[in-house]
């Protein structure tokens, strides 16, 4: 199985890349991690829904890969990390590539969150989306090292 972290953003500073990077390299082989940057639209004279549609088009594509699509939103599941682990497990049972969708700075089309197979949420905080991209990397190692009883992270 693989995990994709498909986000909506321009490069990021280099610390965060590296952060992210990190993680990549932390995780166990036959759970590979890689992160997709997709270009945000130009803004210009745009609605927000030509915006969302035009980065939701950019998308589709790079989401042909995968079996299940988690997005997150500000509306979505709030998991503890226990939790996340849970539905790690779960879906590494099930088998299938999941793609987890960072939006742009304007969200994400309404069409392509209907698509999505589950919805989350890192925080009841606003987060950069650096921040979001690094938050997500290190959850996910540290939800596959609860899955498999790594000391990495520490209950209690």
């Amino acid at each position: 199985m693989k995990l994709g972290i498909l986000a909506v953003g321009h490069k990021l500073p280099d610390w965060v890349a590296e952060g992210c990077a990190e993680y990549q390299k932390r995780m166990p082989r036959e759970l590979p991690l890689t992160v997709v940057e997709i270009k945000p639209e130009p803004r210009g004279t745009k609605t927000r829904e030509q915006l969302l549609s035009a980065e939701a088009s950019r998308l589709q594509p790079v989401l042909q890969g995968y079996d299940r699509i988690v997005v997150l939103d500000e509306r979505g599941a709030d998991l503890t990390t226990m939790k996340l682990a849970q539905r790690l497990e779960g879906w590494m049972r099930e088998g299938g590539d999941t793609a987890f969708i960072i939006g742009g700075a304007d969200g994400i089309d309404e069409g392509l969150k209907c698509q999505a197979d589950d919805t989350i949420r890192l925080s009841s905080l606003t987060l950069p989306h650096a921040m979001a991209r690094l938050i997500l990397c290190e959850q996910l190692y540290r939800a596959v090292s609860v899955v498999k009883n790594h000391p990495y992270h520490r209950e209690g």
